[in-house]
């Protein structure tokens, strides 16, 4: 079995999402890293009750940070890439990076010491296991070269405070670079309060009100875009009540701001 304490318990619950989307026939989100890791950890995956729409939900969400990610290592063949609060997610070996990209994969101690039971070591991948809390995790990064900071499914369980400190201290230590991160709102936030994410006791902290909020806390961001979910890489392949879904989560502000990625860029 597999203990882990409250947000880190989350990671379950998405990593299942995509292990299943990635079986579907009409998956758009292809994963066979989370097919194998669910397969061998042995945790009662069905309390999480991830059903068609959960797995839709999360696997679109990752497959748009991987088209992110993608983006930008084609236009920086060499560059540094941050994937804060990584969980079990596999973006490294589906986004399969050169050897001239530096990749860190941050989270928790006992985290990482489950994401090496479970994926292969590979050229220019590191692992650093720390809570995003503790600002000293940065220094030993590589920074003569951009950078792509990435936050899927984590800025929520931090407090203001806490993403205050790590995007002063990412832009003070890169010369250039993206970051990347989706955001609940304010009332989400309200309202998941609440309650707990499918039994993880996990709890909802930090939200906006709109991008702008974020430039607030870090003055030299610039907001650059979000991006659509009409345009990815099989969605035409979707059922059309996964389309309407999908449609649903693009026109209700409420929930938006949960799936999609806000992108910001610095220097101005």
């Amino acid at each position: 079995m597999v203990n882990l304490a409250k947000e880190q318990e989350t990671m379950l619950f998405t990593l299942y999402a995509k292990a299943l989307e990635s079986r579907s026939a009409r998956g758009i989100l292809k994963d066979p890293w989370a097919e194998s890791a669910v397969s061998r950890i042995q945790t009662d995956f069905k309390k999480f009750k991830v059903g068609r729409k959960e797995s839709l939900i999360f696997a679109l969400r990752a497959k748009i940070f991987d088209l992110v990610t993608e983006e930008f290592l084609r236009n920086h063949s060499c560059a540094t890439v941050l994937n804060l609060g990584c969980g079990l997610d596999s973006r490294v070996h589906r986004v399969n990076p050169a050897e001239s990209v530096s990749w860190y994969d941050v989270d928790y101690p006992a985290v990482i010491e489950l994401r090496q039971r479970l994926y292969p070591a590979r050229a220019g991948y590191h692992l650093i296991a720390s809570p995003l809390s503790e600002p000293e995790w940065i220094d030993g990064v590589k920074n003569d070269q951009p950078a792509l900071i990435m936050a899927e499914g984590v800025t929520m369980y931090l407090t203001e405070k806490i993403m205050k400190q790590l995007l002063n201290r990412i832009v003070d230590r890169f010369p250039s670079g993206r970051i990347a991160f989706n955001a609940f709102s304010n009332l989400l936030i309200q309202l998941a309060s609440r309650s707990t994410l499918r039994g993880t006791g996990a709890k909802f902290n930090w939200g906006i009100s709109n991008p702008q909020e974020v430039i607030k806390l870090e003055p030299r961001l610039e907001f650059v875009s979000s991006i659509k979910t009409f345009d990815l890489p099989g969605f035409s392949r979707l059922t059309l009540s996964d389309r309407m879904l999908v449609w649903l989560i693009e026109h209700t502000p409420v929930i938006r701001g949960a799936q999609l990625p806000l992108i910001y860029r610095f220097p101005l």
